[in-house]
């Protein structure tokens, strides 16, 4: 979970450097899925692409079998949601008995619960700051082990999933000082190839062959060919393309002569 909202802030314990907390989620505890229900799950790019991975599905399937892109209020930021099933408890479509049936893969939100995590950008990069959430209904902290919030996150394998988050994050506030200081907010047509580069890079690598776009920047044929063959350095490459194209600058990124 990233969010930067003061009323998130001032509802939950941050949890400073040295201090740990004791949590345990497993068949045993007696709220084990409880929380896998009537969930507002926002879904990052990189989330999404993860559980295209492990479903094996194009971002059209996936998109329409299990999530629903909308945009940031007064931004136009592509923002995707995981469709909860529509029945009583309104699970997850991916909760099973036994557990998560994509939790190699589950969203980041998914890996950092019980803790939530604030991001902001600032003039010596990411400043993050860490919160205990207790729930009532969880009660995963009656026993387990102790945990940092450092080591929590290498734990739940969140590395690679906060380094692209953060991405999406420092788009989002670059876009909102943008408007602010009298930049229109993105347009159906922008909004629109937002959500292509950020959330379908398959069919993003599609449109880049076609139409010639990356023969008009000063990129690197290794970098170029990456692009082409790999979700993650297409995603990657979005990501600069957007700053570019949107905003009108980015470091790694720039169009020919």
């Amino acid at each position: 979970m990233t969010d930067t909202s003061q009323e998130f802030l001032d509802r939950h314990q941050e949890l400073g450097p040295g201090q740990s907390f004791c949590f345990a989620c497993h068949p045993g505890v007696p709220c084990f899925n409880a929380c896998c229900s009537a969930l507002d799950l926002m879904l990052t790019p990189y989330d999404a692409l993860r559980l295209r991975r492990t479903t094996g599905q194009s971002s059209r399937e996936f998109l329409h079998l299990f999530a629903t892109l909308l945009a940031m209020p007064d931004l136009g930021l592509p923002l995707l949601h995981m469709r909860m099933l529509d029945d009583a408890r309104r699970k997850c479509p991916f909760q099973r008995e036994a557990g998560c049936a994509v939790y190699q893969d589950r969203p980041s939100a998914c890996r950092t619960y019980p803790l939530g995590r604030a991001t902001q950008p600032g003039a010596e990069g990411t400043q993050e700051r860490v919160f205990v959430l207790r729930e009532p209904h969880c009660r995963g902290f009656e026993a387990g082990k102790d945990f940092g919030a450092q080591a929590w996150m290498h734990d739940q394998g969140l590395e690679p999933y906060n380094a692209a988050n953060d991405r999406y994050m420092a788009l989002a506030a670059d876009l909102r000082r943008f408007v602010a200081g009298g930049g229109a907010a993105l347009g159906p047509k922008q909004t629109g190839m937002a959500g292509l580069a950020l959330y379908q890079p398959d069919e993003f690598q599609i449109f880049l062959r076609r139409s010639g776009l990356m023969d008009r920047l000063d990129l690197a044929e290794e970098r170029r060919q990456a692009v082409l063959e790999d979700e993650e350095a297409c995603l990657d490459f979005g990501y600069d393309w957007l700053g570019l194209s949107l905003l009108g600058h980015t470091e790694a990124l720039r169009p020919k002569g």
